[in-house]
């Protein structure tokens, strides 16, 4: 269980990983689902608050030349945010955009209670639909 706790943690980050394939194979080698949803949903959930709390003091940075964001690159970011909104975090599972929809909610300061909550509520319904999946797909390859 720890490896698959660390897997989806660094799954969360900015880093690559494949906590679903991990995850499944937890499932396959027979760990009960509770227990793998829980470890699951609560270390994908801590990576990406790493982002959040990476993006809130990223911004004291945006005036140095080695910083990734032109201020216009921000200015664009910032106005695709305020037009979505916090429940743009609900898409924090998603593969490419996920993690930087984090970063973002940090840089634009929502506060952290928000932040836990939506991007829990994302990784959670991940995880049980890849369990879902797991039970419907794969328990024939298991045996």
């Amino acid at each position: 269980m720890l490896s698959l706790f660390v897997v989806a943690f660094v799954s969360a980050t900015l880093l690559p990983g494949g906590s679903e394939v991990w995850l499944a194979r937890q499932w396959c080698l027979g760990q009960p689902v509770l227990a793998l949803w829980l470890v699951a949903t609560s270390g994908n959930t801590l990576g990406s608050l790493v982002n959040v709390w990476m993006g809130r003091y990223a911004r004291r940075f945006q005036n140095r030349r080695w910083f990734p964001a032109s201020p216009q690159g921000l200015a664009r970011a910032e106005g695709w945010y305020h037009r979505f909104g916090e429940w743009s975090l609900l898409l924090s599972w998603a593969p490419v955009i996920g993690d930087p929809l984090t970063v973002l909610a940090g840089i634009f300061r929502l506060p952290w209670w928000r932040a836990i909550l939506l991007i829990t509520v994302a990784k959670g319904t991940r995880y049980a639909v890849v369990l879902y999946l797991a039970q419907a797909w794969l328990a024939p390859l298991c045996q």
